[in-house]
């Protein structure tokens, strides 16, 4: 016997409140294999207010980022 058959038969001894489990589950798993893997950040920002650490504290830099931002 192959594994789906294997799986299938499991399943099917499943209550119906576990089958919709199931179900969530196998589309959460299509859903991610689909979306492909994400990607690593990149950090190509890193140090670029580094002239303003002496003017503001970090609470008063996000503030001013936001500003800017216009948000």
């Amino acid at each position: 016997m192959h594994a789906a058959q294997d799986l299938k038969e499991l399943i099917d001894q499943l209550p119906p409140e576990l089958l919709q489990e199931v179900r969530d589950f196998v589309e959460f798993l299509l859903e991610r294999r689909v979306a492909g893997p994400k990607t690593e950040l990149k950090l190509d920002w890193k140090g670029a207010l580094r002239d303003l650490r002496d003017q503001y504290t970090s609470v008063e830099l996000q503030h001013k980022i936001a500003e800017w931002w216009g948000d």
